[in-house]
């Protein structure tokens, strides 16, 4: 049983790791664009590089998974994720940066598809739901703590400030690339990673049926379905938008509003990634309520009235509203999710491999904002995003599953 604990915690440990390495991009796009005179369009391959990398891994980690087990996967992970870092904190550069973020992209895709039988294991199935939750809580508070760190770095980071840590960035980190320390950083974690999972023994996983993956029969059936390649373009589309906002937020108030973002624009983006993970809770209670369909429908409403009142308001007014915006999306994944795999009647193993594919749309939508950024300005360009938006408006009103979401009769059935 203590064993188990411990690879729970570390398992929670692997969550917050991922989101720390994921949701970085957005808060330091605006000194990449700086430090290498890039066009807001090359910008937009940084994003692209790093989730395209789901559409081309989620499915062969999951055939990994079956074949070699999960401590080999885990440990290939962040050994990728270590040599990415490592390869980008030594040699900043564009073309080295798109290849580094594109090896940690290859190391997080894999790690998500580990983890969540892993966590059945050494939790319980009784107590899976909780711990799912409360791994969330960890993947929302690393998105939070993330942006806080790049601004820490970048403020003290050759600035006169001393300390063990920041004497040693000083040394290895130009004064002209502080924001690079963010990614010597990100190395030393990585390789932590891979020693303490070399020392764990881990649990022997039998994959439950909705969690194996199948690329004969049951893909070849499933392609065939449309409901499938609509509940993909579901996640695509919400990963997409997601990751558009996020992405592109900084760079946004900086060029409008004159943000910094080193400080405010950071900030900015925590507090987007914080009301995320609040709205999830909030959305756990809601969807004991309601029908998940309604939920989805309102909530995306609101994401849209939210980011048309960032794009077009005031600086004060954009500072609240981008956030908020990210308040209003904490559901759509998870709903879309279950609206999918309960509008199928099997092989849901196979299926939750084609919707994590699906993330790959976080690579699509931040690209194009870029290209029409070039263009029409990024203001214009981010109208974009309203696109994916209805689209998963539209889910709401199509979406028609073989199971709905069990609600209550009572406020006390909630608990």
């Amino acid at each position: 049983m203590q064993r188990n604990i411990f690879i729970v915690v570390l398992i929670l440990l692997i969550f917050f790791v991922i989101s720390f390495l994921t949701n970085i991009l957005g808060p330091i796009i605006p000194d990449i664009v700086k430090s290498f005179s890039l066009s807001i369009g090359l910008a937009g391959f940084l994003p692209f590089a790093f989730f395209v990398a789901y559409g081309v891994m989620s499915i062969p980690a999951g055939l990994m998974v079956e074949k070699y087990g999960e401590k080999p996967v885990l440990l290939l992970a962040f050994f990728l994720a270590f040599i990415g870092a490592l390869l980008f904190a030594i040699i900043p550069s564009f073309a080295i940066a798109l290849s580094s973020l594109f090896l940690i992209g290859i190391g997080m895709a894999m790690l998500q598809v580990v983890i969540n039988p892993l966590l059945r294991v050494a939790g319980g199935e009784e107590k899976f739901a909780f711990f799912s939750v409360l791994a969330q809580l960890f993947f929302g508070g690393a998105s939070f703590l993330s942006p806080m760190l790049y601004s820490y770095l970048v403020l003290n980071v050759h600035s006169g400030s001393s300390g063990f840590l920041i004497n040693t960035l000083n040394n290895l980190v130009p004064e002209n690339l502080k924001w690079v320390s963010l990614y010597w950083v990100f190395a030393v974690i990585a390789l932590l990673m891979v020693v303490v999972i070399a020392l764990v023994k881990f649990p022997k996983v039998e994959l439950l049926e909705d969690e194996r993956m199948d690329v004969g029969h049951s893909f070849k059936e499933l392609v065939a379905n449309k409901s499938v390649w609509l509940f993909f373009l579901g996640i695509f589309a919400y990963v997409g938008a997601e990751q558009g906002i996020a992405n592109w937020i900084s760079q946004f108030l900086q060029t409008y509003h004159n943000v910094d973002p080193a400080t405010d624009g950071a900030s900015v983006i925590s507090y987007f990634w914080g009301l995320l993970t609040i709205g999830c809770f909030l959305g756990l209670i809601l969807l004991k309520i309601f029908d998940s369909r309604k939920v989805l429908i309102f909530f995306t409403c609101g994401a849209i009235l939210a980011l048309a009142f960032a794009l077009f308001g005031s600086k004060t007014v954009a500072m609240s509203a981008f956030p908020i915006t990210g308040f209003f999306a904490s559901v759509m994944y998870s709903v879309i999710f279950s609206l999918a795999l309960n509008s199928v009647p099997r092989h849901h193993g196979t299926f939750s491999g084609i919707l994590c594919a699906g993330i790959a749309g976080g690579a699509v939508v931040p690209l194009i904002v870029g290209g029409l950024g070039e263009l029409f300005g990024l203001q214009m360009a981010m109208l974009f995003l309203f696109v994916p938006l209805a689209y998963i408006f539209s889910i709401g009103i199509w979406a028609r599953p073989l199971v709905n979401n069990d609600t209550i009769t009572s406020i006390k059935d909630i608990f």
